[in-house]
């Protein structure tokens, strides 16, 4: 039976950073409703088939519009709702990186803000969600993002803004979100805007009431440790209430938060944190607590590398899911994943090593195993010790295609033996 508040349990599907293609998706989707999942929070990035003057957001592998229309209808099919997520001021390097929209930077510099104050700005962020919401009408929920809106303030117009008296960055980030919010409740009365709530954490409850921004949208407070402080949690549930948001989420991780090229996901950290968030939940009233995302982040922002693959994580995510959804976690819950994931035996507090599995990307896990634990290591050694290497193949020499025919004799036979050994795993 699932936890007090959690009734809600919302997967993230990061897809900024390889995106699983439609066919594989379509596979998973099932998965998730047995494993315990409510809905999904798809967090498009540039996958998104924009159009018009939007176009240039669209990477080549890109969604087509009919691949999201059968995912959409297949997520309904099996019961889940779907909420997306589209940046609306920090992490919006996918957008900002573009010369077409580059003047809208908060730092000229810098590709990750928006300027709040241009009337450009507000109008890009309607479009984007307009574009959006072609596919998604009958949303309950819409996240606009608004987490580490870093340098906010630091630009000219907001400087020039700053100096004028009473004004603060917090009121600047208030008055944007208020604004990207007002929009969709003229647009979209029936949804309503998610935001996460890292922003606004620091933010006096007299200012945050008086912003009105807590009567137009829900946070969603994210903590992505083990050792979550439950007290602080509940704390800051308690003064969101006090300020006048009606309802709040908690988001936890399965993935993409403990390292940012992490390729192995350690189940046990996850599970952790699962099991922290179940105890803030059950000190928060069940009036309060809309649900939870569990985030399964690709990469940490547009440039950084990609951390867990998505399949690699399924078994964490299958282990949180059932956490939350039986209230705990048991030896029975462990048997339960097993048999929903097909694995002989799931390892909690080591990274697995040989347990396969014939859960849909199965295989990916198993061979991106194999290459952590010894492929890597044997490269390693010959690209860094092998002195035919170093001094014959190094990076200047193959950047540059100079090698001499003879050292690839010398080098040639470790190199093989490398590659049969880990096949022979």
């Amino acid at each position: 039976m699932a936890a007090g508040g959690l009734r809600q349990r919302l997967v993230h599907l990061d897809l900024k950073g390889a995106p699983p293609r439609a066919a594989y998706l379509r596979q998973v989707l099932p998965l998730l409703r047995t494993l315990g999942a409510t809905g999904l929070l798809l967090e498009y990035e540039d996958t998104f088939p924009y159009t018009g003057p939007l176009e240039p957001l669209r990477a080549p592998h890109a969604y087509s519009r009919q691949e999201l229309q059968e995912l959409l209808g297949l997520a309904k099919e099996q019961g889940l709702e779907v909420v997306p997520l589209v940046q609306s001021f920090g992490h919006m390097e996918f957008v900002l990186k573009h010369k077409e929209f580059s003047h809208l930077r908060e730092v000229k510099m810098f590709p990750n803000a928006l300027n709040p104050h241009k009337e450009e700005s507000r109008a890009l962020v309607k479009a984007m969600i307009d574009h959006i919401m072609t596919l998604h009408g009958d949303v309950k929920w819409f996240h606009i993002g608004c987490d580490e809106v870093y340098y906010l303030g630091e630009g000219e117009e907001s400087k020039q803004w700053l100096q004028q008296q009473e004004n603060t960055p917090e009121k600047l980030c208030l008055s944007h979100i208020k604004a990207v919010a007002s929009c969709m409740a003229s647009s979209y009365p029936t949804v309503t805007p998610i935001v996460w709530d890292d922003m606004l954490r620091g933010i006096s409850e007299e200012t945050l009431a008086e912003s009105g921004v807590p009567q137009l949208v829900q946070p969603m407070i994210w903590d992505y440790a083990a050792d979550l402080d439950v007290e602080s949690k509940v704390l800051l549930v308690e003064k969101y209430r006090r300020c006048g948001f009606s309802k709040v989420w908690f988001a936890s991780a399965f993935k993409g938060a403990t390292g940012v090229n992490q390729s192995l996901t350690l189940v046990g950290h996850h599970l952790q944190n699962h099991l922290q968030w179940l105890k803030v939940a059950s000190s928060t009233p069940t009036d309060v607590l809309q649900g939870i995302a569990l985030t399964g982040w690709q990469r940490y922002d547009h440039f950084s590398v990609l951390c867990e693959l998505f399949p690699v994580a399924i078994p964490s995510l299958a282990v949180c899911l059932q956490a939350l959804e039986n209230g705990g976690y048991s030896e029975t819950v462990k048997e339960n994943v097993e048999k929903l994931l097909g694995m002989p035996n799931l390892e909690i507090d080591t990274f697995m090593s040989t347990s396969l599995g014939t859960f849909p990307g199965s295989t990916i896990l198993s061979l991106v195993t194999q290459v952590s634990f010894y492929l890597k290591s044997s490269v390693d050694e010959l690209l860094e010790r092998n002195r035919y290497v170093t001094g014959w193949f190094s990076p200047y020499h193959r950047k540059r295609k100079i090698i001499h025919p003879i050292i690839m004799h010398h080098f040639q036979p470790d190199a093989i033996r490398s590659i049969d050994g880990n096949r022979s795993i």
